[in-house]
């Protein structure tokens, strides 16, 4: 499995990629590998302020839903229009077109206590 190693990766099994002051969101390799084939997603908190932990849609999935959560405090700017005629995108591609939804962070430091690459597969157990 892929795990690059220019992100920032949460236990909830999100992926961060800092461009400049906003930050885009995704699902890892593994999380799309445990969920299986993406068929729908659910974001209403485009515009919404949310607190690290909290959710901010959910994925659905042959096998499951499955809330996403967002892994620093936030402001969610955008959810990725292309999901929404192609889900399975995310299954193909998660760290590029599959980002999820971009964010401006409240407080950027806090992406620096997440999880490096390494750190994200001994988690998983790769």
């Amino acid at each position: 499995m892929n795990f690059p190693e220019n992100l920032k990766y949460s236990t909830d099994h999100e992926w961060l990629k800092v461009e400049g002051d906003e930050v885009y969101v995704g699902i890892t390799a593994y999380a799309v590998d445990q969920l299986g084939d993406i068929v729908f997603l659910d974001i209403p908190s485009v515009g919404e302020t949310l607190t690290s932990k909290e959710p901010f849609g959910t994925v659905e999935a042959v096998k499951t839903v499955s809330d996403l959560f967002l892994p620093v405090d936030g402001e969610v700017l955008e959810f990725n229009e292309a999901l929404e005629a192609d889900p399975g995108i995310i299954n193909t591609d998660p760290y590029n077109e599959g980002w999820i939804v971009k964010i401006k962070p409240s407080h950027p430091a806090d992406i620096d206590t997440l999880l490096d690459a390494e750190s994200y597969k001994k988690m998983i157990g790769e």
